[in-house]
């Protein structure tokens, strides 16, 4: 059997100098994506839950499309475990043995108990929704109609009760759930810079600042996302609308609401200082202690990923995206070239983390480049290189999609809660 076929990560790992036989980089692309879609799932459920459970009241529209966003995105931030590992049959185990003895394990626990704990809370927010539309339905003719009033009836499990009082119980287990999934979300995506940040055998990854820095980043991400989606949708609705003429003054159609993307954006901007703060901490603290390994790990920082660090990550990913949003006359195109750099910018620093850990060699003398594979000319290839990340990427708008069916998040008169 040849090498090729027995070693995981020969096919994209680039030596220099002197590198041990066995190492590769073995976490490629789709480790970075693991952190990169938890981060979002996470993220995504802070910025409804500062509605929920703060009361902020000019999010309210895009707390409620971004909690439902967030029950698309959670199937996902599993999605680059299976695809990376070589026996994915084996993947239910964690879920089935559960415990607390393994970081990989407890992630199961987490991931299972924060699933409950969203899909609880869009039941009571579009309760009174479901029972709605499983009486507008009824007697409607066509298998189309009758196939969806089975579901909304499933959805309402028999719960029909649409009178103040039970609203009002609705509400407040709504708001109960969000307070108990804030600590929860961010458990779920701190976990995983606790995992980097434990590995003592990594000079990089070694800092008790990983799980912090991984969840602000996480929030920053997920805010990002919520509102370029937003925006995205809404004003292709408010376009659609125009196109149309369905007798409304074009001057009357709304698209994302501005006072809505003003507020969220000063959420992302605290969250973002935060973030970098944080971030030239950690940095700052590695070169002020110069421990042993400093030496490879300034070699590293400074010279083989400096583009990628301080170049894309900070500067372009970071800085960039500050400056367009503190400036005044921020306008709406301007926001949303922000924002995708803010996503860019999370990206790479879970690159630079997961790749740039493995970048140098244990003998402290040599390194290894990572060269995503383009073409796939492998089912290993394929899973691990750029239509693997894409795959990743893509899956949470079609699972958005589907949910938002019978879950309709943007629909500004689908709730009143």
């Amino acid at each position: 059997m040849s090498e090729e076929l027995i070693v995981h990560g020969i096919e994209w790992t680039v030596k220099e100098l002197f590198v041990y036989p066995n190492e590769y980089i073995y976490w490629s692309i789709q480790i970075v994506m693991y952190p990169y879609m938890t981060g979002l799932v996470a993220g995504a459920f802070v910025l409804s839950s500062l509605y929920h459970v703060f009361g902020q009241k000019q999010l309210k529209e895009i707390a409620q499309f971004s909690l439902v966003f967030s029950l698309a995105l959670l199937p996902v931030a599993a999605l680059p475990l299976l695809l990376h590992l070589q026996q994915p049959t084996r993947a239910m185990e964690p879920l089935l043995t559960p415990h607390f003895t393994s970081a990989i394990a407890a992630f199961g626990i987490v991931f299972t108990a924060y699933a409950l704990i969203v899909l609880s809370e869009i039941w009571f927010v579009y309760r009174e929704y479901f029972v709605a539309q499983a009486h507008v339905l009824k007697g409607e003719p066509g298998l189309a109609n009758a196939m969806s009033r089975i579901v909304y009836r499933v959805l309402t499990i028999g719960a029909y009760d649409v009178s103040e009082e039970a609203l009002r119980v609705d509400k407040k287990a709504a708001t109960i759930l969000a307070a108990i999934g804030i600590p929860v979300a961010c458990f779920l995506h701190g976990y995983a810079g606790f995992i980097f940040g434990s590995v003592k055998a990594n000079a990089l990854w070694m800092s008790p600042l990983m799980p912090v820095i991984f969840i602000m980043s996480a929030v920053v991400s997920g805010i990002a996302l919520c509102m370029l989606t937003y925006i995205i949708i809404m004003e292709w609705q408010a376009f659609r609308r125009r196109r149309k003429g369905s007798g409304v003054e074009a001057s009357e159609i709304k698209g994302a609401e501005k006072e809505t993307i003003n507020q969220a954006t000063r959420y992302l901007l605290g969250f973002l200082i935060a973030a970098i703060s944080l971030e030239m901490l950690d940095l700052i603290f590695r070169g002020y202690t110069a421990m042993k390994s400093w030496d490879i790990l300034r070699s590293v920082m400074y010279g083989k990923d400096f583009v990628n660090i301080f170049v894309l990550q900070y500067t372009l990913g970071n800085l960039v995206p500050f400056v367009l949003l503190i400036l005044p006359g921020r306008t709406l195109k301007r926001t949303v070239l922000a924002l995708l750099l803010v996503l860019f910018g999370v990206f790479m620093m879970r690159w630079n983390v997961v790749i740039g850990g493995q970048a140098f060699s244990l003998s402290f003398s040599g390194y290894m480049h990572y060269e995503i594979p383009i073409i796939p000319h492998s089912l290993e290839t394929f899973k691990e290189g750029l239509f693997g990340a894409l795959t990743v990427i893509a899956t949470p708008f079609v699972l958005f999609w589907i949910i938002n069916k019978f879950v309709p998040s943007l629909r500004r008169d689908a709730h009143k809660s």
